[in-house]
């Protein structure tokens, strides 16, 4: 039987503080959304839609500029509350990019877990990640108005410029 390292020990304890982290992460949606009749999928900002209500799509491009920073084209877009959106993605950089969209509080939060473990990887009905050249989509409804965001929570991307607004309007 192999005896722990001291290392070994802290690497399972990171790990495991990281389960714990994704595990509350993944509870706050649930919880935040009360009793009422919420899809298993709804977070605050909404719940992945049927492709075939999607009346409008969005092309949103993933890049990076000459001088150093990383953008998102267009940086902000608009929905109606009750709307399903196709959004369509196509990273033209040239280094992986991801775009995660729910309330700035849980953009932050999702951050500051990437920062501590950026080669963690997730699979967010909310979110996509893209390696360059490579185009994917999200169908998403927008189920409540307000203020949203969005941005690239890949560590250094965010601070690079990657991030922007949603404006969902009230019906």
């Amino acid at each position: 039987m192999k005896t722990m390292t001291k290392k070994n020990r802290r690497d399972c304890m990171k790990l495991k503080s990281a389960l714990c982290l994704l595990m509350i992460a993944a509870a706050t949606p649930a919880l935040a959304g009360g009793t009422g009749n919420h899809s298993h999928d709804e977070l605050a900002i909404g719940a992945p839609g049927k492709a075939g209500k999607a009346k409008r799509t969005v092309n949103i491009t993933m890049s990076e500029t000459a001088d150093g920073k990383m953008i998102f084209q267009p940086a902000s877009f608009t929905a109606k509350e009750g709307e399903t959106l196709r959004l369509k993605f196509y990273n033209k950089g040239e280094t992986d990019h991801e775009f995660v969209m729910d309330k700035m509080k849980a953009i932050l939060e999702h951050k500051a877990v990437m920062e501590k473990f950026p080669e963690m990887e997730h699979d967010d009905p909310n979110a996509i990640r893209l390696a360059p050249g490579k185009r994917g989509e999200i169908v998403w409804t927008f189920t409540k108005a307000g203020t949203f965001a969005f941005g690239c929570l890949i560590p250094g991307h965010y601070e690079a410029g990657m991030k922007g607004d949603i404006e969902v309007a009230t019906k």
